[in-house]
């Protein structure tokens, strides 16, 4: 960790930022339209545009008015129903995932995509994505952290951008542009709630005993739910600094109570008697024994922008945010008969619940001028993500009845400092145009730990010959022990440069490289060649190759835990070791490499009038992609990890670079607007992504994993399949605006192309039939300082075929009625009122 007046040196020095991507977009205009004349920065380049069309890359604009009408209360399900080629998988009982859901750019790894705040790299989140779900064994920023009433718009830039920004822009970029106005604000409430019929689960009306001796149970129709009840309160303010200046304030407070999806437990909760007859209890035992559904959730976030005049030349600007957020989800049922309850605490068994406590800080000071011709940007950046594991309701088993119920696991702490500098300026060489340079460096130092949790959270009580007594540890989640804590730390220095110019009128050039140095794997060198040639003043090309790179995360290359992982219906223990540790090594775990990319694309920009199209066709090889191996397990895996001292792991996997791969894809968006006079105005726009993820390689296995027998694969079938069909080859969104007086409505249908949840073998795997899911809002405006809307989203109340008739029916495809991987939530309808007060 970063020593405080170390720290204080860093900010004083005020090195700061890479080129910095950012468009000053008419607030108004949608994705790719024609916005008035201004300057547009694009990766890097100050060059004077009328367009966003006029970028030799894909950038799509997400204005205040499409955040603000877009009926959803998170940035990532924002962007969801915006940007074709952006997801934002449904995770449930996926433990520290489902308070902090990764999203997904282009079907690749949630940290292939940099996300940017006014340009600057925003810190990820300490937490590491470690069951089945997509994102698996990444560390992504949690954009949900970043409220809806601090953004201005939000730029997605689709392509690889490592040569510009560094790693982790394997897929794009996503820069946040901050509320920067000195006066006026607004404060928004929102209230709204699930109201939904299950389809396919039905109601458990009375339990009864067959004729056999057995359970015997009636159903009714689909079970009706009204719950997660949801209230939101936001508001921003714009205040002047002095003469010169500003300060724009912003902060949200949002209240989720939990959604519950689960159906009724089958199960026998109770032990037989001697003769085998059922216990009278299990007639009237509450089946509705699981939670499967959204967390309860609690969150608070204050976001500021700030800047003011120097002088004529120079102007110091800053931001900054602290978030808070409590969550509480639920883990799998603890019957009362099993060996890992005790009826003495639990009679009735027990649900237990993992908690969460997440502080997140930034902060960002710079100093942009004028020296020498040059126009110099300088600043330093500086985030902290803390996130706190409990467990409660819960017991530790091998404590006996002297267990707690509530445990402290720990916390996992990740922070980023970043300082950067770059400067601009134009040169006549005697070409057509100037060419323009920018020219960087750039320092970043990162730091993670994991602190260990009380001893109770972790402790596995031996007995006289050194053997468990029972299952130790949290049930649930077991938390850190002192052998899991870290405390690590690493640097990289990068130096970049880019030139910009026309070759003739019509024929645009951009040409960037960076090298970056990493204090713990070594340098990387990186460029990106990208190009824009207009036909005629309708038409134009565009097309960009770049290489990249993304940089083994410290939490992959350190991470150590031991949890309960829910595997083809049947609960284990799983340590997840870091490769330096003598358990992974002696299965084969190697030291991480950099992840390297190729990214190349093509396509057009057309504009005519009130209507406008591009296409964008896109290739994305990654070679040595970071990934999580398989759950070894087996007996002789069992026999290392008992050498290795893990007693109490069953099953054990490691990060390592398992494979290569190629995405390959083709973004449409198609935008018109029409003018119905007396009718009002009706703006529409079709968003068509295509996307095809291939595993082309998967290396050998290890020496050490070959030699325990062909039953051994440390990358299988169903982790290839979950790369492959996880998220949807397919996604189209479109939208109609209509505004006529006063009255807004907006209509939005997006269809979720086919997933599949895969498994172990072709047999078991689930796949999920594509679906349309519409969500309808209607506001009206009182006047300039009031308006009204309701909504739904989900207005159909579509759902993902239910998993009860699945072929080999087990007794979790009743209780989990629903795939976890379904693209698009699995709660049903959502119906909202919303009050907004603009001044």
């Amino acid at each position: 960790m970063l020593k405080p007046n170390f720290l204080a040196a860093s900010v004083s020095l005020i090195l700061a930022s890479a080129p910095v991507f950012t468009l000053h977009a008419n607030e108004s205009m949608s994705t790719e339209q024609e916005l008035k004349p201004e300057v547009i920065e694009v990766t890097g380049t100050r060059r004077s545009l009328r367009s966003i069309a006029e970028s030799t890359v894909p950038v799509d604009i997400i204005s205040l008015d499409e955040i603000n009408s877009s009926g959803q209360l998170e940035l990532s399900q924002v962007l969801t129903t915006l940007v074709p080629s952006f997801n934002f998988p449904n995770s449930q009982l996926a433990d520290g995932t489902d308070h902090a859901r990764p999203a997904v750019l282009r079907g690749l790894a949630p940290d292939h995509t940099l996300v940017l705040i006014n340009g600057k790299r925003r810190h990820s989140s300490a937490l590491l994505n470690l069951n089945g779900t997509v994102g698996r064994g990444s560390s992504a920023v949690d954009l949900n952290m970043i409220p809806t009433a601090a953004i201005k718009r939000i730029e997605v830039l689709r392509d690889g951008a490592a040569a510009q920004y560094g790693s982790d822009a394997i897929a794009g970029v996503i820069n946040i542009v901050l509320k920067d106005a000195d006066q006026g604000g607004s404060l928004n409430i929102t209230y709204g709630k699930y109201d939904t019929q299950m389809a396919g689960a039905k109601q458990l009306e009375s339990v009864t005993q067959s004729d056999g001796g057995d359970l015997a149970f009636e159903l009714g129709e689909d079970r009706t739910v009204s719950d997660g009840n949801t209230s939101t309160i936001s508001g921003n303010i714009g205040l002047p600094l002095g003469r010169d200046g500003f300060i724009h304030l912003s902060a949200e407070v949002r209240n989720k109570a939990p959604s519950n999806r689960s159906g009724f437990d089958p199960r026998e909760q109770h032990s037989r008697d001697e003769a085998g007859n059922l216990d009278a209890r299990e007639f009237d035992v509450q089946r509705y024994n699981h939670r499967f559904g959204k967390a309860d959730i609690e969150d608070f976030a204050f976001f500021y922008n700030a800047g003011y005049d120097l002088t004529d030349n120079t102007t110091l600007y800053s931001f900054g945010s602290y978030s808070k957020r409590k969550g509480n989800s639920g883990g799998f049922f603890r019957r009362p008969k099993d060996s890992r309850n005790l009826i003495s605490v639990y009679p009735d068994g027990f649900l237990p619940q993992i908690t969460t406590e997440v502080e997140d800080f930034a902060f960002a000071i710079g100093a942009t001028s004028q020296v020498a011709g040059w126009d110099v940007d300088n600043s330093a950046n500086f985030g902290r993500n803390q996130f706190n594991f409990g467990v409660t309701n819960s017991l530790n088993t091998s404590m006996g009845i002297n267990s707690p119920t509530e445990f402290d696991n720990g916390d996992l702490v990740y922070d980023q400092l970043t300082l950067n500098f770059d400067a601009k300026n134009s040169f006549d060489f005697g070409l057509y145009e100037e060419v323009y340079i920018t020219v960087g460096a750039e320092y970043r130092h990162e730091s993670y730990q994991i602190k260990a949790g009380e001893e109770a959270s972790y402790l596995t009580v031996l007995d006289a010959q050194g053997a468990p007594v029972a299952a130790g540890g949290a049930q649930v989640l077991a938390g850190f022990s002192p052998a899991s804590a870290v405390d690590e730390s690493r640097s990289n220095v990068a130096l970049f440069t880019e030139f910009d110019t026309y070759i003739n009128a019509d024929w645009n050039i951009i040409l960037a490289t960076r090298l970056e140095d990493y204090s713990d794997f070594g340098s990387t060198l990186t460029g990106k060649l990208a190009s824009r040639y207009a036909i005629n003043d309708a038409l134009s090309l565009r097309g960009a190759v770049s290489t990249g790179f993304r940089a083994p995360s410290l939490a992959q290359s350190s991470y150590k835990s031991i949890a309960t992982v829910f595997e083809n219906g049947i609960p284990n223990e799983v340590g997840l070791f870091p490769v330096d540790t003598a358990a992974a090594q002696a299965l084969g775990a190697r030291p991480l490499e950099a992840e390297e990319s190729v990214n190349i694309t093509a396509g057009f920009i057309y504009s005519a009038g009130e209507f406008s199209l591009t296409l964008d066709a896109y290739q994305i090889d990654i070679d040595d992609r970071i990934v999580m191996s398989e759950n070894l397990s087996g007996d002789a895996v069992e026999q290392i990890l008992a050498t290795a001292g893990e007693h109490n792991v069953q099953r054990v996997r490691y990060f390592t670079n398992a494979i290569d791969s190629r995405t390959q894809g083709v973004d449409i968006v198609a935008t018109y607007n029409f003018d119905l006079n007396t009718y009002g105005s009706l703006a529409l726009s079709a968003a068509l992504n295509l996307n095809d993820t291939e595993v082309t390689h998967v290396k050998d296995n290890p020496t050490e994993l070959a030699e325990l027998g062909n039953g051994y694969q440390y990358f299988a079938r169903r982790e290839i399949a979950r790369f492959e069909d996880g998220t949807p080859k397919d996604k189209l969104n479109l939208v109609a605006t209509w505004k006529y007086e006063s009255w807004t409505a907006i209509l939005k249908a997006t269809r979720y192309g086919e997933t599949t949840d895969s498994s172990s073998t072709v047999a078991k795997d689930e796949v999920l039939d594509a679906k349309w899911i519409t969500d309808l809002e209607v506001a009206y405006q009182v006047n300039e300082n009031w308006r009204f809307a309701v909504g739904a989203n989900n207005l159909f109340d579509q759902y993902p075929q239910d998993t009860v008739g699945n072929i080999g029916f087990s007794n979790f495809n009743q209780i989990f009625p629903y795939s976890a991987f379904s693209a698009y939530n699995t709660d049903g309808r959502f119906v909202y009122g919303k009050v907004s007060f603009n001044f």
